[in-house]
């Protein structure tokens, strides 16, 4: 990373300028170009220093009570696989693949679901299980209780 890199790291670090062209505010704050901003992004992701760019939308704000973690107990090596298939259901903001932590706990696969309704959430719990199928071998439904305070990236060299 330059100090180029960096710039853009800290300038990024709380969020994307809330603007209708955000890469080109970023752009003009730093005195760069947009598809050197844009480049430089693509490329420190390519490199691991940023793994995604994404929304962190407030769901209660947006109506979505209903938030629950699904963690499920699948077979090991059908989990990449199933996670995939949870993963593309449109109610699953994210899906992915944890350790078990037996006897305990016997959840490998982790899918985030919102819903508006306690029926809704019900309904998106009742798809997932239908598309594991016999893959089930049981589930739990860990509901939010409160909000996480959601940061993005803070550098280690600040």
């Amino acid at each position: 990373m330059d100090d180029t890199d960096r710039r853009i790291m800290h300038a990024t670090q709380s969020g994307l300028p809330l603007t209708t062209e955000p890469y080109q505010t970023l752009a003009e704050q730093l005195g760069l170009t947009v598809d050197e901003v844009m480049a430089r992004l693509k490329a420190m992701q390519a490199n691991g220093c940023i793994r995604r760019i994404g929304a962190v939308p407030n769901h209660y704000r947006l109506g979505y009570l209903f938030n629950g973690m699904t963690v499920w107990n699948v077979p090991d090596e059908r989990v990449d696989e199933l996670g995939q298939q949870v993963g593309q259901l449109s109610f699953v903001s994210h899906c992915y693949h944890r350790p078990r932590h037996l006897p305990d706990w016997p959840y490998n696969l982790f899918a985030m679901v919102h819903a508006k309704s306690q029926t809704d959430v019900d309904h998106q719990i009742q798809q997932i299980a239908t598309r594991l199928g016999d893959a089930n071998r049981g589930h739990e439904v860990l509901f939010s209780t409160q909000i996480l305070k959601k940061t993005g990236f803070r550098s280690r060299f600040d």
